[in-house]
């Protein structure tokens, strides 16, 4: 029985010193093993990757806009407590993080980048013509809080609606926002 033992702990250590301890070829290279058959989980999937500082400064604007929401509108302001129009809200959010933009929505178009629509990410600015049926100059800008390719495309801006004014969130799909788009312009 003894001898059984002895020849079961050998074989249990060549296969061990097999495992740790792989052979190197004359050319000096590591052998390969196989490697096991088991499920392959990279770290991504079980922990999520940490934002890069674009997407904080992207988070952080939106979340600062998204605490106006109530604000009154106002021609001309840009203050939370009497009111934003709403170039004056944009101008009012991303001043508070040091990106200057304009107080006129007619210059809003011109600021940044452009972006395409379905490239547009939270921070961006969007820009809309007038209300008037056959406007087509900018007359109205807003702040896009939808992720990336996410439709609708919503954005948070100040509202002169006579149902609803003042700071809220609307979708630029299905609505009157849609005939009206002009161009998502990145600043950030």
């Amino acid at each position: 029985m003894r001898s059984i033992w002895l020849i079961f702990g050998g074989l249990l250590a060549i296969l061990l010193a097999v495992k740790f301890y792989p052979q190197q070829p004359a050319n000096g290279l590591v052998a390969s093993r196989p490697t096991p058959s088991l499920p392959i989980v990279l770290v991504s999937e079980r922990r999520p990757a940490r934002p890069t500082a674009e997407e904080v400064r992207r988070d952080s604007v939106v979340r600062y806009a998204m605490r106006q929401l109530g604000s009154p509108y106002l021609y001309a302001g840009i203050s939370p407590a009497s009111g934003f129009d709403c170039s004056g809200f944009v101008y009012f959010v991303f001043s508070h993080f040091g990106v200057p933009t304009p107080h006129s929505t007619a210059l809003l178009i011109d600021v940044g980048r452009p972006v395409a629509r379905a490239d547009a990410r939270p921070g961006d600015i969007v820009v809309f013509t007038g209300t008037a049926p056959t406007s087509t100059a900018p007359g109205h800008a807003g702040i896009v809080i939808s992720a990336r390719g996410e439709t609708p495309l919503r954005f948070v801006h100040a509202s002169s609606a006579r149902r609803e004014s003042g700071v809220k969130v609307s979708q630029v799909e299905n609505s009157g926002y849609e005939r009206r788009f002009m161009q998502v312009r990145r600043v950030l």
